[in-house]
C-alpha cells in the first residue's frame, strides 16, 4: 500500500510530460513557416568586357527581387489553408513558380559567366555535343538560334538523364516549356534586362558578348555532375 502514493506521483509526472511533448509538436494541420532563400553575391563579375557593370548591378537588383519575392510568396502561402478551390491562394502558387524560376535561373546564368577560356575540344562535354549535333559549330548555331526567338525567356542547354541526349530549349518567361526531368547546363537570359542597358534592340550583339563571357569550366561542371 506504501507504494501507491510513489506509482501515482510517477503516473502524473508522465501524463504531464506526455502533454508537453504533444503541445510541442505540430499537429497534421499546423503550417510550418518556409525557411527563406537568400541572394547570391554575384559582383565578382563586374568588369566584364562587353556586360557594363551598370547593366550588371541593375541585373543583380532585378535578381535580388525574385528572391525577396519567392520568400514573401512562401511565407503568405504557408498562412494560408492549401484549397485549389480558393482563386487567390491557385494565383499565389502559380506566381511562386514564376518567382522561384526567376530566383534559380539567375542563379544560374551569372553562375556560368565569368569564363575567359573556349571550352576544351577534348573535353566529355564537347565530345557529347559533337555526338547530338554533329560539330560545335552547329550547336553553337541552333543555341543562338534559341536565344534570337521573339519572345522573352531563356535559351538553355539541357541534358536529358534518361538518354544522355543534350537539347537546345526555349524557355517562355521562367516557368513555361521546361522539359521536365532534363538537367540545365548552359543558361542564357534573353530577356531585355539581360542586353538593352548596353545594347538597346541588339539582341544579336548581347548573344556574342555573353558567349565571350561563358565559364567553360563551369558549364563542364554541371555535365560532369549529372552524367555521373
Amino acid at each position: 500500500m506504501d507504494a501507491l502514493p510513489h506509482l501515482i506521483v510517477i503516473a502524473t509526472f508522465l501524463v504531464a510530460g506526455l502533454i508537453m511533448v504533444a503541445s510541442a509538436a505540430p499537429t497534421t494541420t499546423e503550417k510550418v513557416k518556409a525557411a527563406h532563400y537568400e541572394a547570391v553575391d554575384f559582383s565578382k563579375l563586374l568588369g566584364m568586357k562587353g556586360l557594363s557593370d551598370t547593366m550588371l548591378n541593375n541585373h543583380f537588383k532585378l535578381y535580388q527581387g525574385y528572391v525577396k519575392n519567392t520568400n514573401l510568396l512562401l511565407d503568405k502561402l504557408s498562412e494560408m489553408e492549401s484549397d485549389g478551390a480558393d482563386p487567390v491562394y491557385a494565383e499565389l502558387k502559380r506566381r511562386f513558380a514564376f518567382e522561384f524560376d526567376g530566383t534559380r535561373l539567375h542563379e544560374l546564368y551569372f553562375g556560368n559567366l565569368g569564363g575567359k577560356r573556349s571550352l576544351e575540344q577534348k573535353s566529355e562535354l564537347a565530345e557529347r555535343i559533337e555526338r547530338d549535333f554533329g560539330s560545335f559549330d552547329a550547336w553553337k548555331k541552333d543555341f543562338i538560334a534559341v536565344g534570337s526567338m521573339r519572345g522573352v525567356g531563356w535559351a538553355i542547354l539541357y541534358e536529358d538523364p534518361g538518354t544522355g541526349r543534350l537539347m537546345n530549349f526555349w524557355i517562355a518567361e521562367h516557368q513555361n516549356n521546361h522539359p521536365a526531368g532534363c538537367l540545365p547546363i548552359l543558361v542564357m537570359d534573353v530577356w531585355e534586362h539581360a542586353y538593352m542597358t548596353d545594347y538597346q534592340l541588339d539582341r544579336k550583339s548581347y548573344i556574342q558578348a555573353f558567349w565571350d563571357n561563358i565559364d567553360w569550366g563551369k558549364v563542364q561542371s554541371r555535365y560532369l555532375q549529372v552524367v555521373k
